[in-house]
């Protein structure tokens, strides 16, 4: 009886100690589940109220420049036309949180590199982000034609592995695959560069690329020798 009594005693202790910490701290609590609840709302807000107008603002003005990059027009791409469109670099400072924004650093990358300007490219390629087996992998492989351009071939193959590996398509893999098959050859690494075309002609013989490795078999193989 003695125990019982004891750990009702020690129950109602419990709950007025509660009762007193939540009656001291109640106004801490109160702010604290407001902060939470106002943050909540800014970000809803931010996403629905700022950025998804900004997603649309940039969309449109990246569509322009899509037409400009479709023709090979790479200055106009980069810095616009004094008119009516601003340019990749301009929608990358103004709307550099939204998609577009950051398709236009891929659209901007690939605009210096083929301007010959290969550090701004690798600046702009790395600093795009993307998770898909497209447009990534692509990106990843001409960061390696940027180093390869550079004279850093060894780097180059590398992204041009990881960009056949990210991708694992008969679209992109192969490509990338050739691409380092070459540059082995470039560096005297023959037996790489045969491995890397048996893999397109094994693995993804239903690609362009696979209609003629053979002779690029053939060649590496030879020198290997």
């Amino acid at each position: 009886m003695a125990t019982k009594e004891k750990e009702t005693v020690e129950v109602e202790e419990l709950v007025s100690r509660s009762e007193l910490f939540i009656e001291k701290y109640s106004t801490k609590i109160l702010v604290g589940i407001v902060a939470i609840i106002v943050i909540a709302g800014g970000i809803f807000a931010y996403r629905n109220l700022y950025l998804a107008p900004k997603q649309l603002e940039a969309s449109a003005a990246l569509f322009k420049g899509e037409q400009y990059f479709a023709r090979d027009s790479f200055q106009l791409a980069l810095n616009g036309n004094g008119a009516d469109f601003a340019g990749f670099e301009a929608i990358i400072d103004q709307y550099g949180g939204t998609k577009a924004g950051n398709l236009a650093k891929a659209y901007a990358g690939i605009c210096y590199f083929n301007l010959g300007e290969y550090e701004k490219a690798l600046e702009l390629l790395k600093s795009f982000s993307a998770s898909d087996q497209m447009i990534s992998p692509a990106i990843v492989g001409k960061i390696g034609d940027c180093y390869v351009n550079m004279g850093n071939t060894q780097e180059g193959i590398s992204y041009f592995e990881k960009a056949a590996q990210a991708a694992d398509n008969n679209v992109i893999s192969p490509v990338y695959l050739k691409k380092a098959g070459i540059a082995y050859e470039s560096l005297q690494q023959y037996d790489k560069a045969v491995n890397a075309y048996k893999t397109i002609k094994e693995k993804y013989y239903g690609s362009m690329e696979a209609s003629d490795i053979d002779k690029y078999i053939a060649r590496a193989s030879a020198l290997a020798k």
